[in-house]
């Protein structure tokens, strides 16, 4: 580490590196993906680039690195303004609508820098990725992992914004859910279909209004939407 330290006071200031900014870049590297943070080694794949942005955007903001490997050395790019061009372009043409995301670049050695992308929560969202033959997909971000949200997942994101109070009134579907979750850690949307017998519609809808009460907490992954107590409530 004072090797590091002494390198560092000697980088001529020239060269526009800042010592304090790579200190810092450091820090937050330290820190490790996570729900707001994501590394790219490289653009090498712009399209993978903007689904983490919109997923930032989905969710609670975010930043991304490009210049950053997986295991949280720095090597930089060597062009960082065709890293820029790459991202800005793939933003315009799969990104809708919109996302408004902030660039800086931080220069770490002779000829290598990172490129520091950031993407507050948006007031528009959803947004959504559109491939090539219109489809839309919509990513939400849970922990270090960007996720296809849920239908279930998409009306709460779009119903959230309304911000009214939710009336909810405890029934037998209710009661067995408490009964449930006092005993496990979280249910399944398929898992809570079979113990109450609800159709898909009306699971759903149910699922969905205990997320907006402040009842449920969904937790998106791979395998599917987990809910669970939300903290608030226990």
């Amino acid at each position: 580490m004072m090797k590091m330290k002494m390198m560092m006071t000697k980088w001529p200031e020239a060269e526009g590196i800042n010592p304090e900014k790579i200190r810092a870049l450091h820090r937050l590297v330290a820190s490790g993906e996570g729900d707001q943070l994501e590394f790219k080694r490289k653009t090498s794949y712009p399209d993978k680039v903007v689904c983490e942005m919109i997923a930032f955007a989905n969710t609670h903001g975010g930043t991304l690195l490009i210049g950053i490997s997986d295991d949280g050395s720095i090597p930089g790019v060597k062009y960082p303004d065709e890293e820029i061009f790459s991202v800005e372009q793939a933003l315009r043409k799969y990104c809708k609508p919109s996302i408004k995301a902030t660039h800086s670049t931080i220069p770490i050695a002779h000829h290598r820098y990172v490129v520091q992308y950031t993407v507050k929560e948006s007031k528009r969202k959803p947004h959504a990725f559109i491939d090539s033959s219109g489809k839309k997909t919509i990513y939400v971000r849970y922990e270090d992992k960007t996720t296809q949200a849920s239908r279930e997942m998409i009306e709460i994101i779009k119903r959230q914004h309304y911000k009214k109070s939710i009336k909810l009134q405890y029934r037998e579907n209710e009661n067995l859910l408490m009964k449930y979750l006092a005993q496990h850690a979280y249910i399944t949307f398929d898992h809570y279909r079979t113990l109450t017998g609800l159709n898909r519609y009306r699971a759903s809808r149910s699922l969905v209004v205990l997320v907006l009460a402040n009842i449920l907490q969904i937790i998106p992954t791979e395998k599917g939407d987990r809910y669970r107590l939300h903290p608030s409530f226990h």
